[in-house]
């Protein structure tokens, strides 16, 4: 009776979680510092696989919780409200790649953009091509993503929820393909020129939270193949499938500002 549990609340035990997340993650930070003065980059490596088993046992954890029944509908909010705060970081980190996009764009200067924007030595890619593709692909991808998510819900239909994961997963593959051959048969290169390095910055980050939404939708793939998630609890989908539409999201905006209106 001394440990029965009469509230909503999931009380964690301690864990060492944070403090081997937070050790990998300055370790990874002072390791790219020290590969961008040309010394050493097995430090950054040696963080990235610090943070990644950080990731891997916490959520793991997490994962263990909820199928053990400790994700009560008030958890389960805070999860929501919690995830909903981390995209609103990410929109603000986006901001300032557009900001600095725009802002040179408008007032270029003279000693990094040779008073044009952009720069006559830039050659810029063909909006109607390549990156065309990649968006409907993206959102091909995107309305996928929420197939699965209206076959759970209101249809508990976990075939086709399997069904529409995989298809988002396998075109957010196809996505990343793209991509790598564009930045292949780029015309400029990231230093150098301020153009190049707002392009690369704005884009390559959000190629890296595609890379991430797809091992998140692949995850929560697995996890329905476990027979995980039900029309009442799938926080872990619902997350995935926001944080895919936000992706999408983003590249609008990047196809109609960089791709469109930058060239």
């Amino acid at each position: 009776m001394a440990h029965e549990k009469n509230h909503d609340y999931h009380i964690l035990p301690p864990s060492l979680h944070p403090l081997v997340a937070a050790v990998g993650a300055f370790v990874m930070l002072f390791g790219a510092v020290l590969w961008m003065k040309g010394i050493t980059l097995y430090m950054f490596f040696i963080g990235l696989a610090i943070v990644l088993y950080a990731m891997v046992a916490w959520w793991s954890d997490v994962i263990q919780e909820s199928n053990v029944g400790d994700h009560t509908p008030v958890v389960r909010i805070g999860l929501r409200y919690g995830f909903i705060m981390f995209i609103m970081s990410e929109v603000m980190f986006f901001a300032a790649w557009f900001w600095s996009f725009f802002k040179h764009a408008m007032y270029p200067m003279q000693t990094f953009s040779e008073g044009q924007w952009p720069p006559p030595s830039i050659e810029t890619f063909d909006p109607w091509h390549l990156p065309l593709i990649n968006t409907l692909i993206l959102l091909c991808s995107g309305a996928a993503a929420t197939w699965a998510h209206h076959a759970l819900v209101h249809e508990n239909n976990r075939k086709d929820l399997a069904n529409g994961i995989i298809i988002a997963v396998l075109l957010g593959l196809l996505f990343t393909t793209f991509q790598a051959y564009e930045y292949s048969e780029a015309a400029f290169g990231f230093s150098g020129n301020i153009y190049g390095a707002n392009f690369f910055m704005a884009t390559g980050f959000h190629g890296a939270h595609v890379i991430i939404g797809t091992i998140f939708l692949f995850v929560c793939y697995l996890r329905v193949r476990a027979g995980h998630f039900t029309p009442e609890k799938h926080i872990g989908f619902e997350a995935a499938a926001w944080y895919w539409h936000f992706v999408d999201v983003v590249w609008l905006f990047l196809f109609a500002s960089i791709y469109i209106w930058g060239s």
